[in-house]
């Protein structure tokens, strides 16, 4: 019999023996967030069009070409989310979070929508983990957040990783740059792609992040955005830099780095792999100062960063990084006739409460098909419950690995489960 569908192109199906990889992954991020006070925030998977067309920007790759967008049946339009920043800061302003305690710290765990070409560490259905930081705009809030970054990565034993750093500067400066690169620019209309001729006008620095070949090889050449930076930028970018050294992370300066996302401003970051190929940006970021205001919200300093964990996953296998698999109960328990499966269930179900993993059967195969899917389930521990087991409240508990058998009280569940746990 045909399947009716297969999953669409560009989605994936994360199956027992893979979850568990993410499951530890997502332990490890949340324990780190919770270190440096970052609460989770949990957001719609879709908001109104508006929000992207205007956080994220109508110049962007993202909004022109990649977002899942529909007309629901009220008529309104709709998008699934291609990012976390602009669905987050929505939440900030809308449920007033700005007026507590500031600065507000956020993490959150998400899957994002765009439309693109499928390939590896590359879906249209991923998952990013994200960092959000609003009402602080001193130079330290910049290096705690690329901070928090580098510590998820050396809690997961990640270390061939570069850290790529600039500034995008403010719209101060941001206009002589414009100014200047749309002057580059023009020289090579006839070579541009459609998309940046279109750039050209409205926001040149887009023209920076095609992923045309001619157009980047154009943009090499093009004025660095680092040599027009007003004096609180520059000053805000030492800054930053000092801190970094100070702590003891090395990075690089990248003055190509302008992230495809139109909100950054200032401080702009990436963690970038060797060891995927192509698609090596793991982690990127930066600060998005006038977000909040472009959103409708009063002036709030906001900024973070977002990394794929698809490519995160990707990374830690190519570096060899052992991950946990599908791990069997602790204790299988085998019947043989109604009565004993009763008692099976009842004795599973009061391990189970005590925090043990238990399996028994609810299938009603016979002891030896059992004992086969025990085995196959990978049962640290079995007993098998009958008549005599029953009838004197003990039976034996087997080491599946060593063969060794330890006779227990059925009933002495603080017993039963040292030697599980043993």
């Amino acid at each position: 019999m045909a399947l009716i569908t297969k999953l669409p192109r560009g989605t994936k199906d994360i199956l027992p023996g893979e979850s568990e990889k993410w499951q530890y992954i997502e332990e490890k991020i949340s324990a780190v967030c919770r270190a440096f006070g970052y609460g989770e925030i949990r957001v719609p998977t879709f908001e109104h069009t508006e929000l992207f067309e205007r956080g994220v920007g109508d110049t962007t790759d993202v909004v022109q070409k990649e977002m899942y967008t529909f007309t629901d049946k009220g008529g309104r339009s709709v998008t699934l989310r291609p990012e976390g920043t602009a669905s987050v800061t929505r939440a900030v302003l809308e449920n007033g979070l700005y007026g507590g305690a500031l600065p507000i710290k956020l993490h959150y765990f998400v899957n994002c929508f765009r439309y693109e070409k499928p390939q590896a560490g590359r879906l249209r259905e991923f998952h990013q983990f994200g960092v959000e930081l609003f009402g602080a705009s001193d130079p330290s809030a910049d290096a705690e957040v690329i901070l928090l970054a580098d510590a998820v990565f050396r809690a997961l034993g990640v270390r061939q990783l570069k850290l790529k750093l600039n500034s995008i500067g403010c719209p101060t400066c941001r206009k002589a740059y414009t100014d200047a690169l749309r002057t580059y620019f023009a020289q090579y209309k006839d070579q541009l792609c459609e998309t940046c001729l279109g750039r050209l006008e409205r926001n040149p620095m887009r023209i920076l992040d095609c992923k045309s070949p001619v157009c980047k090889e154009i943009a090499e050449g093009a004025p660095r955005i680092i040599d027009y930076l007003c004096e609180d930028c520059a000053e805000h970018f030492e800054g930053v830099k000092r801190r970094l050294e100070a702590a003891g992370r090395d990075f690089e300066i990248d003055p190509t780095i302008v992230r495809g996302l139109d909100y950054y401003t200032r401080t702009v970051f990436e963690f970038v792999s060797d060891a995927i190929g192509a698609q090596g940006t793991v982690c990127g970021g930066g600060r998005y100062d006038g977000l909040a205001e472009e959103l409708g919200g009063a002036p709030l300093a906001g900024l973070g960063f977002a990394m794929g964990m698809e490519r995160l996953l990707l990374t830690m296998e190519a570096e060899g990084i052992a991950l946990p698999g599908q791990t069997g109960p602790a204790l299988y328990i085998a019947s043989i006739g109604a009565d004993a499966s009763v008692a099976a269930l009842s004795l599973a179900t009061r391990l189970r409460a005590a925090g043990v993993s238990v399996e028994s059967d609810i299938v009603g195969r016979g002891l030896k098909a059992q004992m086969k899917y025990a085995d196959k389930r990978g049962a640290r521990f079995s007993v098998v419950l009958g008549d005599d087991e029953i009838a004197n409240g003990r039976a034996r508990f087997k080491n599946m690995e060593s063969g060794e058998q330890t006779e227990l009280a059925l009933d002495d569940t603080d017993a039963v489960c040292a030697l599980l746990r043993g």
